[in-house]
C-alpha cells in the first residue's frame, strides 16, 4: 500500500497553492498517494474544518499523514503542529482545528525555517513536515513535544428534561443542516429553530418533493434536508441554530 497524505484546506481550486503543496509532498515523498478531503472549506471556517476532519480521519489506514491547514493566523505567533493519535499522523496549525484528535494524542511543535514565507507556512513548514512523517520520522525528530495544544471542540448536545438540545454544527454543499444530536436519542419530534420538521425518517425518500425531513445522517447524528432542495436555504438557518429533538 502507498504511504497516504490526506489535504484538508481552503485553498480553493483556482490558483497555484493546492498544486504547490502538492509539489512539494511529491519532491520529498515519491510515490505517496495524496487524497484531497477538500479545498474548499470558507475563508478561515475552523469549525468546519474541525468537522469534516472529525469524520474523516480514522477512517484512513494507520501511517496516515493528514494535512489540516486552515491558517487565518498564518504568519502570526501561533504555532504550527504535528500530533500523532492512534497511528495516524497530523500537520496543522495551533487554532483548534486538531480539537476533534483524542485526550491521548502527542503534539510537538514545529520549527519554523527561517526561509519560510511567512503567508504560506502550508507549503514551507507543514508539507515538509507531513512528507518526514509519511516516511516513517518519529513525531519528535520532527519537532519538540508540547502539552498545551489549543483546543476548541465543537459543542456537545445536552439534555433539557425529555428532550435533547444541540445545534447545527455543519451545512453541507446539499444544504443540509448536521446537527450535533446523537442519532439514537431524539424520540420526538425535531425543531430547529423554532421550525417544526417532524419525527426521524429513515431517508429522504419518505418525503414528499421540497418537504423537510429528519434523519440520521451517515455521521450518526440527525440531519435537516429538503427533498430536492435546500434546507439551509429554505429554513434560512446556519451553524449555531438550536435544534431540539
Amino acid at each position: 500500500m502507498p504511504a497516504i497524505i490526506t489535504l484538508l484546506t481552503d485553498y480553493g481550486t483556482r490558483d497555484s497553492y493546492v498544486a504547490e503543496v502538492k509539489g512539494v509532498l511529491l519532491a520529498n515523498a515519491p510515490g505517496a498517494a495524496l487524497v484531497d478531503v477538500t479545498h474548499d472549506i470558507a475563508l478561515g471556517d475552523l469549525r468546519a474544518a474541525s468537522y469534516l476532519l472529525s469524520r474523516v480521519w480514522e477512517r484512513f489506514p494507520r501511517g496516515t499523514v493528514h494535512f489540516v491547514v486552515v491558517d487565518p493566523g498564518v504568519g502570526t505567533p501561533r504555532r504550527a503542529l504535528a500530533a500523532e493519535a492512534h497511528g495516524r499522523f497530523f500537520v496543522a496549525p495551533d487554532n483548534g482545528v486538531l480539537s476533534p484528535l483524542p485526550a491521548d494524542a502527542r503534539f510537538v511543535e514545529l520549527p519554523v525555517p527561517a526561509g519560510a514565507s511567512p503567508t504560506f507556512h502550508g507549503r514551507d513548514v507543514f508539507a515538509p513536515a507531513a512528507a518526514q512523517l509519511v516516511h516513517g520520522s518519529a513525531l519528535t525528530h520532527v519537532g519538540h513535544l508540547i502539552t498545551d495544544p489549543y483546543r476548541s471542540p465543537l459543542a456537545a448536545a445536552r439534555r433539557d428534561g425529555n428532550a435533547w438540545v444541540g445545534e447545527v454544527v455543519y451545512v453541507d454543499r446539499f444544504g443540509t443542516l448536521v446537527t450535533n444530536l446523537p442519532g439514537a436519542a431524539p424520540g420526538g419530534r425535531i425543531r430547529v429553530g423554532g421550525h417544526d420538521v417532524g419525527a426521524l425518517r429513515l431517508t429522504f425518500g419518505d418525503a414528499k418533493h421540497g418537504e423537510l425531513v429528519a434523519f440520521v445522517g451517515s455521521g450518526g447524528t440527525v440531519e435537516i434536508a429538503a427533498r430536492e432542495g435546500n434546507a439551509a436555504q429554505l429554513l434560512g438557518v446556519a451553524v449555531g441554530v438550536e435544534v431540539r429533538g
